[in-house]
This record gives structure tokens, sequence and C-alpha cells, in this order.
């Protein structure tokens, strides 16, 4: 039963992401990756919230593994930041480093914290 609530999250979260990330770097004209680091503090936020919220194993599983799982990209993160170093835009590959992994962390806290004063 959990394979299928993770697969039901994950269906629902990846075309999600791909819409949002095509959405946001659509309206950016620029070689930074926006709609990646855009869905990926998304899904930060919405996990640090799962995570401060009293959730079941089921709803863990279908939301945090399945749907943030999906909606959130490390690959595409990685694979963006070796484009743009290779390509000689150092500076938006250590931007992208820097946004990613700083940003990400800060929205994981603050959907935490967020949960953490909903449920105090």
């Amino acid at each position: 039963m959990t394979v299928l609530l993770v697969a039901l999250g994950a269906a629902i979260g990846a075309p999600l992401r791909y819409l949002a990330d095509r959405l946001v770097q659509s309206r950016h004209d620029s070689v930074f990756p926006w709609g990646t680091l855009a869905v990926n503090l998304a899904g930060s936020f919405a996990l640090g919230l799962l995570v401060g919220m009293p959730a079941g194993p089921a709803l863990s599983a279908a939301l945090g593994t399945g749907f943030c799982g999906a909606l959130t990209t490390y690959s595409t993160f990685s694979y963006e930041t070796l484009r743009l170093a290779q390509e000689g835009t150092r500076f938006y590959a250590l931007a992208n480093i820097v946004a990613g992994i700083v940003a990400g962390l800060g929205a994981g806290l603050a959907g935490l914290l967020v949960a953490q004063a909903i449920t105090a």
C-alpha cells in the first residue's frame, strides 16, 4: 500500500514540477535556472511543513516521499549547475549552488517553523 501512496504523490508532483519549472523559466530571460530553484524551494518548504505537522506514515509517504520527492529535483539542479560552469557562466553556477543549498535549507526551516506555529 505504501508504494501506491508514493506513486500517487509522485504522479502529481512530477508533472507539477515540469509545469511550474517551465512557467517560471519562461518569465525570465536568463541562463540562470529560476524554474528549478523555484520548485526546489517550494518542495523544501512543503517538506519542512509536513515534517512539523502530526502526519502519519501513509500521509508522509504520499506527500513527503512521493509528492515532494517528485516535485524537487537534485539531478536537474546538478545538471544545470554543471552546464552553467561548462558554458563559462561560472558566477551563475556558483550562485545556483549557494542559492539552492542556503535558500533550500532556509525554506525547509521556514516550513518547519510554520508547522510548529500552527500546531502549538
